[in-house]
């Protein structure tokens, strides 16, 4: 249901009432949003909070989707974040500055930047989501995190309206972690809408290879320095061939983040574990694989109700056709204990739990 009468300073938003949000998830779960906004533009968001109703009301900010499990109908009006553009921002000596609205698939610029020659982004194609969920989550993939090519995000605060322009160096970015994550002090998480990102794809582009499935292509091919383009055909032939497609099977992507360890710690598991796949970062600590160890613990095609672990690749939870947020949770709790138990971790859910 739509309601298109409104006060004439707000005479370019749309309110929508009622609105079955199966189809803005890729868990494909069941909820309904009793008021939902969509954003196209960064003045929508200062309409919003101008408005006299809608300005005062708890506010649900939604993107693609692709980081959330719906338990429950949203109260909170929702933001729905649908601003596009595609663009070549400015082209210096040292890179290219591209910027995407936060609306923009985020695989659609992935494989807009390769068509037009500014390579960088080709080891993140097929994440799923949008492009202004890419900051709060600060995605990555195969070597590369969205905070090594972020250049700044644009956000319209949801207090005052008013919009600002974040250079990376203050987005906080840490592990699957950014201040638009953040609830604490100094955090924006609720406070903030993402309406466009601006990404720097460097010069001279150097390809990130240091993965074994990208060195296992380099090996079949026989191609040792592999270009931007073949790398990004790459990248969607193994995400493909071991993750389902939300269009097809209801998912969130990987759902547990790779735990990080110390030396110490990961001997020990080692230890006890010889075959735990694990992978050292450059600051002397040890990244598990988590999809490793709920693998080991047994839990490949197990189910609760609805909500399954996917047979090819453990890391990630599906919807089998009629699952309910709450089945999701307590699948996931249950692959919690179970790696705890046995490993002595405890793993941290991806996605965000409503």
């Amino acid at each position: 249901m739509q309601d298109h009468a409104l006060t004439p300073s707000d005479t370019r938003l749309t309110l929508e009432h009622d609105v079955n949000l199966k189809p803005y998830n890729s868990f494909g779960l069941p909820a309904v949003a009793r008021t939902l906004v969509r954003i196209r533009e960064a003045a929508d968001v200062r309409r919003v909070v101008d408005h006299p109703k809608l300005g005062r009301a708890p506010k649900f900010v939604l993107g693609g989707g692709s980081n959330i499990v719906l338990t429950q109908d949203v109260e909170a009006v929702v933001l729905k974040v649908e601003v596009p553009g595609l663009r070549l921002l400015e082209e210096r000596e040292d890179a290219w500055i591209v910027e995407a609205g936060a609306g923009v698939v985020w695989h659609e610029l992935v494989a807009w930047t390769i068509e037009n020659g500014y390579p960088g982004l080709e080891n993140l194609a097929l994440i799923p989501g949008t492009v202004g969920a890419a900051p709060v989550q600060n995605i990555g993939a195969y070597g590369i995190e969205l905070k090594d090519r972020v250049e700044a995000v644009e956000v319209v605060d949801l207090i005052t309206g008013r919009p600002a322009l974040l250079p990376a160096s203050v987005c906080k970015f840490g592990y699957r972690d950014s201040v638009f994550k953040q609830t604490g002090f100094g955090g924006l998480a609720g406070k903030s809408v993402i309406t466009a990102v601006r990404l720097r794809c460097p010069k001279p582009w150097q390809p990130v290879l240091g993965y074994l499935e990208l060195e296992r292509k380099i090996a079949e091919s026989g191609n040792q320095a592999p270009s931007a383009r073949q790398i990004f055909d790459w990248i969607c032939e193994i995400r493909r061939a071991k993750l389902p497609d939300p269009a097809h099977i209801g998912n969130a992507g990987s759902f547990f983040k790779n735990p990080v360890v110390t030396e110490e710690q990961c001997r020990d598991i080692i230890g006890r574990d010889p075959g735990i796949v694990h992978y050292p970062m450059p600051d002397g600590t040890i990244k598990l694989a988590a999809g490793w160890m709920i693998d080991a613990c047994g839990w490949k095609g197990k189910a609760v109700g609805g909500a399954a672990v996917y047979e090819k690749q453990a890391l990630v939870l599906v919807n089998r056709g009629e699952a309910r947020g709450a089945e999701v949770v307590t699948l996931a709790r249950a692959i919690q204990e179970s790696v705890y138990g046995r490993f002595g971790i405890r793993l941290e859910p991806e996605p965000v739990v409503v």
